[in-house]
């Protein structure tokens, strides 16, 4: 096997179980990890529109829509039109930021058992790694 190869192997064996312990803990909030990538994202970002989300969660409008159409229905965010008429903001709702507020909380031990062992130099060096195969990966 090539250095690559053992690379993206070891990221697949991490992932999966990382992602499964996450959506664990979303679970009785009724939520999945693709749900929280969204919450998370307005959280970071601010209101977006359908077609903003899309691209920076790296999925096709048509799921874009599905998230946060589940995610109004548990009123976690809200619609709102933008400049243009046309344009649709997604925004957080009161109640999504509460609960972004507690799911951080939450996680963050799942996140620090992850993370154990790890330096903070080692953790800056992985997320340039990582930042640097998205944009290889994307053509950014």
């Amino acid at each position: 096997m090539t250095d690559e190869q053992d690379f993206f192997g070891e990221y697949r064996l991490m992932y999966r179980p990382f992602i499964n312990q996450i959506n664990v803990k979303l679970e009785h909030h009724g939520l999945f990890s693709s749900q929280w990538g969204l919450l998370r994202l307005l959280i970071d970002r601010g209101p977006l529109t359908f077609g903003e989300i899309a691209n920076a969660l790296f999925i096709e409008k048509p799921s874009a829509t599905k998230l946060i159409q589940k995610l109004m229905e548990l009123d976690f965010i809200e619609i709102h039109a933008g400049k243009d008429k046309r344009e649709k903001v997604v925004h957080l709702t009161a109640n999504g930021e509460k609960l972004v507020g507690e799911i951080h909380n939450e996680l963050n031990p799942i996140l620090e058992k992850s993370l154990a062992g790890v330096s903070q130099q080692d953790m800056e060096i992985a997320k340039q790694v990582l930042a640097q195969i998205r944009k290889n990966i994307i053509g950014g």
